[in-house]
């Protein structure tokens, strides 16, 4: 699965990458996304602009927000059989934007080891998300967000058993194509060449959520 990731990169280095406007001087790096967090990404229906979404998938047809902590994956072998899924594959397609993710390697015993992973050039990349449009009994709109993952790379499969769809950055344009067709669609969701990633351990500070600075990017 993938359930923390990073976006420390400037507001001007996002706008530069994607070629997207964010409109939010306030904007602040993000060492240690989690769930629930309202975080940067590009949908299909504004693709020239960031929105923040929260991070777990609510259905626009769920109950309440419960599903949301259940739902911040999609995976990429059964997304055309998941009621909340199928449908968004097909007209709510988004990019999730970040620098870096991290994975917790099982140790033997009941220990894990956190592993912070990026590309080799540890620059900016998008993962291929899902997002929807919920409405509280009372009317306010929550727009959120999933990430789809797939089997493991080459380098992830010594960490875990998951990773997430990192789309190439020349197949970013036609995952928000509306004009896309879904088997070409289906096809990016693919694990990204290992020789282009890297990981290393970091310290167990990035377990919790309100460890948000520099330090859980460290090496250990």
């Amino acid at each position: 699965m993938c359930g923390r990731f990073s976006v420390i990169s400037s507001k001007g280095t996002i706008e530069e990458r994607f070629d997207v406007i964010l409109d939010d001087d306030d904007f602040k790096s993000v060492y240690n996304a989690a769930p629930t967090q309202s975080l940067p990404l590009i949908t299909n229906l504004e693709s020239k602009k960031v929105n923040f979404f929260k991070w777990g998938l609510i259905p626009f047809w769920a109950k309440d927000q419960s599903l949301a902590t259940k739902m911040i994956n999609a995976r990429a072998e059964t997304i055309l059989e998941k009621p909340a899924f199928k449908n968004l594959i097909q007209g709510k397609r988004c990019l999730v934007i970040s620098d870096g993710f991290y994975e917790w390697k099982q140790l033997p015993g009941s220990k894990k080891q956190p592993y912070r992973i990026t590309l080799k050039d540890n620059g900016l990349f998008a993962y291929a998300g899902l997002w929807d449009e919920w409405k509280d009994p009372v009317g306010k709109q929550i727009n959120s967000f999933t990430i789809i993952t797939t089997d493991p790379n080459e380098l992830m499969r010594h960490i875990h058993n998951r990773m997430p769809v990192i789309l190439k950055k020349e197949h970013e344009k036609k995952w928000l194509s509306n004009n896309s067709d879904i088997q070409e669609i289906l096809q990016l969701l693919q694990a990204y060449p290992a020789d282009l990633m890297q990981a290393y351990p970091v310290s167990t500070l990035v377990n919790l959520p309100a460890n948000n600075d520099e330090k859980v990017l460290l090496p250990v």
